[in-house]
């Protein structure tokens, strides 16, 4: 596979820009290509400020989504490549892996490499795999799996993959009431300042109600929760439902009880509308 090196975190704005234009050709097969970043410094501010946005103690350890914040700039300029066999714009965040091999602190200097995998029909239309890799001197110490849905004409006997568990019932361990801006906050802090999460206009504008909060914040909010042992070695999966409206109020349900942790997040006012399900091992 070839690799291509960027020097630098690529801007959203302009990727998404380009995204929206017309014409974009799309491909039958995914790129035989890696983007490679080496060397990257954190910023202790914007790490501060992602920690605080999120729920996680101000800690100079890296937040278990910490490098997937880093390395999405990497997975949209690779999906927003000339021949990429799915639309950029649309595509729906559907499911996520992700694997701490060990505490990751701010001052280390990382490597991440973003590849694409695993294009394959989906009952609702066509997924494929966004897999980010960190390394520090060599080390694999962060890997990380994000796949997406781009809808349209599915298969009805494809394969879904592993299911989510169910998501606890019983009282909620939290109450959480989510403003209005809340995607404007967190995009700020995260750079991923897709339309759907900065205004009810924006999101108007591609088919949804209100804007909705970003899967990733409601995923990094819920393993804040459960505390610090998330940025430690520990593996986390998690499946995303119905997307959070915002303003909004949701409940953190939580079961310790079983092998593994699981958690999840529901509408307060609906309980039975389920907003994601997660594991953590």
């Amino acid at each position: 596979m070839a690799v291509t090196t960027v020097k630098s975190i690529p801007a959203l704005g302009p990727i998404y820009a380009k995204a929206a234009l017309p014409g974009k050709t799309t491909g039958k097969t995914l790129p035989d290509t890696q983007l490679r970043l080496v060397g990257h410094s954190v910023d202790r501010g914007d790490l501060l400020q992602y920690e605080r946005i999120c729920g996680f103690n101000n800690s100079d350890v890296l937040p278990h989504t910490y490098p997937h914040v880093v390395g999405f700039p990497l997975q949209m300029q690779l999906m927003a490549g000339k021949g990429f066999p799915l639309p950029l714009m649309g595509l729906v965040h559907v499911e996520n892996v992700i694997t701490v091999h060990r505490e990751i602190r701010f001052d280390e200097a990382l490597d991440i490499t973003v590849s694409a995998d695993n294009l394959r029909a989906h009952p609702k239309g066509k997924v494929v795999d966004l897999v980010t890799e960190v390394d520090v001197d060599g080390e694999r110490v962060w890997e990380g799996r994000a796949t997406y849905l781009a809808r349209g004409r599915g298969d009805a006997e494809a394969e879904r993959g592993e299911q989510p568990p169910a998501i606890p019932t019983g009282q909620a361990a939290a109450k959480w009431s989510l403003p209005g801006g809340l995607g404007r906050t967190y995009g700020l802090a995260s750079g991923d300042i897709n339309p759907i999460h900065m205004s009810a206009v924006t999101a108007k504008a591609m088919g949804f109600p209100q804007a909705i909060a970003h899967g990733m914040w409601t995923y990094a909010r819920v393993l804040g929760a459960i505390g610090p042992v998330t940025s430690g070695p520990s593996t986390s999966h998690v499946w995303f439902k119905k997307p959070v409206l915002l303003p909004g109020k949701v409940d953190f349900v939580i079961d310790k009880g079983g092998d593994q942790v699981v958690a999840g997040l529901r509408s307060t006012r609906k309980p039975e509308t389920e907003h994601l399900v997660l594991t953590l091992s």
